[in-house]
């Protein structure tokens, strides 16, 4: 199976938010994902879904200062109180937003030594967003981040993945498998796309090296998005690059996939 969902996060950013689901849905997207939805309340969110009948499909749970170069939330030993306020906060959207998967960053470790202590954090969170997505029916992701874009990030092999997968051991927890991230580490996408797909909750996309879209770089999307099609995967592939020139200019793949 394959459908796409556009990141509204990234994508036709040419103008605000509020007005990208309108955008989404009249370049034929039945589907949408948000990295950090919270500048929306869940309800100005839930009008613009259904005024354009879309679905959200994805969104993240808030990870403090990650982007601005801090660690992060998920795996901090002395932010697991804010972390699960976080959660709660995420919980709120999710009563009325019903996305399927919500994804959990793990963060960085600034420091190497204290690496395992991080990790065991990072289970235990997630062993607790669980306990709340869980009951609603939603699925729990996390993913790996390339080292050349983020060095000290936690988790960034799939290898890592199955290995937190296998720690947790929950049926709700699932690899968020980002083709961009995983390409630039090195992996084969292809391979792996085959081998986990029934351990992937979610998929993301864009273009290596410069995160643009499909065709701008080197990764083969003809036979990965093939690989996707004809795989077991049930949920949805997400369009989460950076439009080399504007949205609308970067989506000719749409009608070649």
């Amino acid at each position: 199976m394959l459908k796409f969902s556009a990141n509204l996060s990234v994508l036709f950013t040419e103008v605000p938010l509020i007005e990208r689901f309108e955008r989404a849905k009249q370049q034929g997207f039945e589907a949408v994902e948000i990295q950090f939805p919270y500048e929306l309340s869940p309800e100005t969110i839930r009008h613009c879904l259904d005024q354009h009948h879309l679905k959200l499909v994805l969104f993240n749970v808030d990870a403090d200062d990650l982007l601005r170069g801090g660690e992060g939330l998920a795996a901090v030993p002395e932010k697991q109180l804010a972390f699960k306020a976080a959660v709660s906060q995420a919980l709120d959207y999710a009563h009325i937003l019903k996305p399927d998967c919500i994804n959990i960053l793990a963060g960085c470790c600034q420091n190497q030594t204290k690496k395992p202590l991080y990790l065991q954090t990072f289970l235990e969170n997630l062993d607790y967003a669980l306990t709340q997505f869980s009951p609603l029916g939603i699925t729990t992701v996390f993913e790996a981040i390339n080292t050349l874009d983020m060095p000290d990030f936690l988790i960034h092999s799939t290898e890592q993945m199955c290995h937190v997968q296998q720690k947790i051991n929950h049926p709700d927890l699932k690899m968020q498998y980002d083709i961009y991230h995983m390409h630039r580490m090195g992996e084969v996408c292809v391979n792996d796309l085959k081998k986990y797909c029934d351990a992937i909750g979610h998929i993301q996309f864009a273009d290596a090296p410069l995160r643009g879209q499909p065709s701008t770089g080197e990764i083969d999307f003809k036979t990965l998005f093939s690989v996707i099609k004809q795989s077991n995967y049930k949920g949805w592939t997400g369009a989460e690059y950076n439009p080399i020139r504007t949205t609308l200019n970067s989506l000719d793949w749409k009608t070649f996939y």
